[in-house]
C-alpha cells in the first residue's frame, strides 16, 4: 500500500505542475497539432494532384497520430524526470524511502495519461478538420499502440538514464532521440525506400513494424501478425534493458558521489 502511495505521489506531482501553470498543458497539444496540420494539408494536396490512385490521407495521417503518441510517451517519462532536475528536487526524492522502480512507475503513469490526452486531442482534430478517423483501424489500434507505448517507455527511460549518468548538461538527449528515430522507423514511407544497410537497422526498431503494419492494413486490408510479434518482443526486451541501464546509472552516480551536481548545475 505504501508503495502504491509513493507511485501515486510521483504521478500526482506532475499533474499538479500541469494544473499550476497554464503554459505547461500546451506541450501536450501544440506540437502534435502543428504536425498534424502540416501533414494533413500536404496529404490533402497530394490526393488532389496525384494520379497514382493512392489515398495519402489514411496512409500518412494515421502514422502522424501514432508517431505523436509514441513521442508523448517518451516525453512523459523523460520530461517528468527533467522537472526534478530543473527544480533541484532529485536529491530530496531519493533522500526519502522512494525506490527506483516506484520512481519509474510514477513516470509510467504520467506517460499513460499524457499520451492518451494528447492522442485523443489530435485524433479529434483530425476528424473535425480533415474528416479522418484513426479508429478506422478498429481493434488493431490496440496492438499498434501497445508496441509504440512499450518502445516509447524504453526510449524515455534510456534518455533519463543518460541524463542521470552524465548530468543536467546532457538533457539535449531527451529532445533529440524521437526525431532521430523517425527516419529509421519508416513513419512516412515504406521500409523498402531505405537503403539496404539502413533496412537492417530499422528492422530492430519496434516502431518500424507498427508503421509497416499500418500501411499493410490500409493498402491490403491484412494484419501482419509476425511483424507485431517481432515488434512487441523487441519493445519488451528494450524496456527491460532500459530499466537495467537506469539502475546501473543510478548506482554509478551514487557510488561516485555525483548527486551533488543535480543541485548545482
Amino acid at each position: 500500500m505504501k508503495s502504491i502511495q509513493r507511485i501515486f505521489a510521483i504521478f500526482w506531482r506532475q499533474m499538479l505542475l500541469l494544473k499550476g501553470n497554464a503554459f505547461r498543458p500546451l506541450n501536450l497539444f501544440y506540437f502534435s497539432a502543428l504536425e498534424l496540420f502540416l501533414w494533413g494539408v500536404l496529404t490533402l494536396y497530394l490526393d488532389r494532384v496525384s494520379g497514382s490512385g493512392l489515398h495519402f490521407v489514411p496512409l500518412v495521417l494515421g502514422a502522424v497520430i501514432m508517431s505523436s503518441f509514441m513521442s508523448r510517451v517518451v516525453f512523459g517519462v523523460s520530461a517528468s524526470f527533467l522537472e526534478d532536475v530543473w527544480t533541484r528536487n532529485f536529491i530530496n526524492l531519493f533522500s526519502s524511502p522512494l525506490s527506483l522502480h516506484e520512481y519509474i512507475l510514477g513516470f509510467v503513469a504520467v506517460a499513460v495519461v499524457e499520451s492518451l490526452v494528447s492522442v485523443g486531442f489530435i485524433a479529434l482534430l483530425a476528424w473535425a478538420l480533415l474528416s479522418y478517423s484513426i479508429f478506422s483501424f478498429g481493434f488493431l489500434l490496440i496492438p499498434f499502440a501497445a508496441v509504440l507505448f512499450a518502445f516509447g517507455l524504453a526510449v524515455g527511460i534510456v534518455a533519463t538514464a543518460v541524463v542521470l549518468r552524465f548530468g543536467p548538461s546532457a538533457e539535449m538527449v531527451v529532445w533529440s532521440i524521437p526525431p532521430l528515430l523517425a527516419p529509421f522507423s519508416a513513419v512516412f514511407y515504406p521500409l523498402s525506400a531505405l537503403p539496404p544497410f539502413l533496412q537492417k537497422i530499422s528492422f530492430f526498431i519496434p516502431a518500424t513494424h507498427v508503421f509497416e503494419g499500418m500501411r499493410a492494413v490500409v493498402r491490403a486490408g491484412s494484419f501482419d501478425a509476425r511483424g507485431f510479434v517481432i515488434g512487441f518482443g523487441l519493445a519488451l526486451l528494450y524496456c527491460a534493458a532500459a530499466y537495467l541501464l537506469f539502475c546501473r546509472s543510478y548506482r554509478s552516480v551514487l557510488r561516485r558521489g555525483l548527486f551533488a551536481r543535480f543541485a548545482t548545475e
